[in-house]
């Protein structure tokens, strides 16, 4: 019986709740105790070199010597073609086996087969006889057929059958009980479905109702009862044909393909422990670090802690810079640690992974670059009124990697910060509540009305306007002397950026009418009149049309 037959047959035994049957007789087990004893005695020099003569997957002993022209390895394997040759006599058991000393060598004869020869040179590294290894290794042949004839006696393939029939028997009662537990689980379940069993929810949104939790509860149960159905065929096929010396190899790999992967995946844990206490060291440093990063820069962020040039709103863009550092610094300390990080699969597939991202994100590489830039030139916040190209709006936000604009219709416009950096930001907010944002407007006026009247006018109707400061004043600036007409500019400064659009076109409001009133025609940009004594174009509301028409340009009687 091998180590996995031994275990098979314990697990059954533990099942069974029954205590070890006396299938072993008590000469094997003598023979068996000797045999191990015998391998214990020279187990160390055997292990040092030499070739291993294995029967029936056991090492019986190790070849040293040269025979002729054969070296230790063909010696091992003719050795273990004899012995199979005589395990297959279904003759009498093998008792004895006769050692007859030839001078410089010994021979090992069973049946009148020579087994083996046994040299000086096998016996040396052992530091005995060469006649007392010889008999060592009788000793271990005779035990190693006598246990295979054993194996395949009547006797033992009874024991066998009966072993295999309660395993079957063993088998069918734990199918027996799954039959009937299963099925009552799946009633309980459906029974307790709208008493005990709530619905999965968060906050408002059902994502099971009672019902579907419910099957889905019972699937989850047909699936175990499903797997350990399976686990216990594993079980029963390998066991039984443990039972049996013709299948109790087919057994082994049976086996084998289950434990061989799981005892691989538990080395590999139990050998990674020294990298995963690596990896919590780092994570719990980096943890921390980022706390104290975090902790700063909110102190400098609310003014707690100051330096130099470096302004409050940085404070928040920079801890995320640094925090990536951290990050990145972490996961390549780490790196080396993780599993199977220095396998070519693993660098295979990150090096794929860096061409994708090099190819894919050379444009969202730019526009975080830019962002970044963008933040530290401080070239507007959120809440500034700014022209970027042709957008006019507030900045609601402000990313890495876009820049978001809400219009004064309402219109969000998103402009990635590539092209925020490269085109011309005008910010109209950032020293209006300081020194004023000037506002300008121009008129052009014939040479006809007095420029000083025109210069008063215009400051008038900046100051009518709200919105529009005193100080500094308003002013007006001639900037042309044209063919027809002066281009007159007036600069009035206001505080509020967000009403510029309002504010001006009350400006302009005030300044027809405060030109009506004054009597002064704007004749922007150009204007042509054939003067055939109609009136102004000043409206008559304001009182001055009719008197300006009295005795001018009146049609002539003839």
């Amino acid at each position: 019986m091998t180590i996995g037959g031994l275990l098979a047959r314990l697990w059954l035994l533990l099942l069974l709740g029954a205590t070890p049957l006396a299938g072993q007789s008590s000469s094997t087990t003598a023979a068996a105790r000797t045999a191990d004893s015998a391998r214990q005695s020279d187990a160390k020099p055997d292990s040092v070199a030499g070739t291993a003569v294995v029967f029936r997957r056991d090492t019986l002993f190790r070849l040293f010597g040269t025979l002729g022209p054969f070296d230790a390895g063909q010696r091992a394997a003719a050795v273990t073609s004899r012995l199979a040759e005589l395990a297959e006599h279904n003759g009498a058991q093998l008792d004895s086996m006769s050692i007859v000393d030839r001078g410089s060598y010994t021979e090992l004869v069973a049946r009148q087969i020579v087994v083996m020869t046994v040299l000086d040179a096998d016996a040396s590294p052992l530091g005995q006889p060469r006649g007392v290894i010889a008999a060592r290794y009788a000793s271990r042949i005779v035990h190693a057929l006598s246990t295979e004839h054993e194996a395949v006696s009547a006797r033992a393939i009874l024991i066998d059958l009966g072993f295999a029939a309660l395993a079957s028997l063993a088998l069918l009662a734990a199918l027996w009980l799954l039959h009937l537990a299963f099925p009552r689980l799946y009633r309980r379940l459906d029974a307790i479905r709208e008493a005990r069993i709530p619905a999965l929810r968060i906050q408002q949104l059902e994502l099971l109702s009672a019902a579907r939790l419910t099957r889905v509860l019972v699937l989850a149960a047909r699936i175990l009862r499903a797997a350990v159905t399976l686990v216990l065929l594993y079980v029963y096929v390998p066991l039984v044909l443990s039972f049996f010396p013709w299948t109790e190899e087919l057994s082994r790999k049976i086996v084998g393909y289950a434990l061989t992967p799981l005892a691989a995946a538990a080395f590999g844990l139990l050998a990674f422990l020294p990298n995963l206490f690596y990896l919590l060291v780092i994570v719990l440093i980096t943890r921390y670090v980022l706390k104290l990063v975090h902790a700063i820069f909110n102190a400098i962020g609310s003014g707690a802690i100051t330096f130099g040039g470096f302004y409050p709103e940085w404070a928040d863009p920079t801890y995320k810079i640094v925090r990536v550092l951290v990050l990145a610094f972490a996961a390549v300390t780490g790196f080396p640690y993780l599993p199977g990080a220095h396998t070519d699969a693993f660098k295979g597939v990150t090096l794929f992974l860096g061409v994708l991202f090099s190819l894919g994100s050379s444009s969202a590489v730019s526009n975080i670059v830019a962002g970044i830039v963008l933040t530290y030139t401080r070239a507007f916040e959120v809440g500034d009124r700014v022209k970027i190209g042709e957008a006019i709006g507030d900045v609601t936000e402000r990313s890495l990697l876009v820049t978001r604009i809400r219009t004064i219709k309402n219109v969000e416009v998103t402009i990635p910060n590539g092209a925020v950096l490269a085109a011309q930001v005008l910010n109209y907010t950032r020293l209006a509540s300081d020194v004023g944002l000037v506002l300008h407007t121009t008129v052009t006026i014939g040479y006809d009305a007095p420029w000083r009247t025109v210069h008063d006018l215009l400051t008038g109707a900046a100051q009518r306007t709200p919105e529009i400061l005193t100080s500094p004043a308003p002013f007006v600036l001639q900037t042309s002397l044209d063919d027809f007409f002066v281009s007159y500019e007036l600069n009035a400064s206001t505080a509020r950026a967000d009403l510029m659009a309002t504010t001006m076109s009350l400006l302009h409001a005030n300044i027809q009418d405060s030109f009506n009133e004054g009597g002064v025609e704007i004749m922007s940009p150009h204007y042509r009149s054939l003067r055939d004594g109609n009136a102004i174009t000043i409206p008559a509301q304001y009182g001055r049309a009719d008197a300006e028409t009295d005795g001018k340009d009146q049609p002539s009687e003839s």
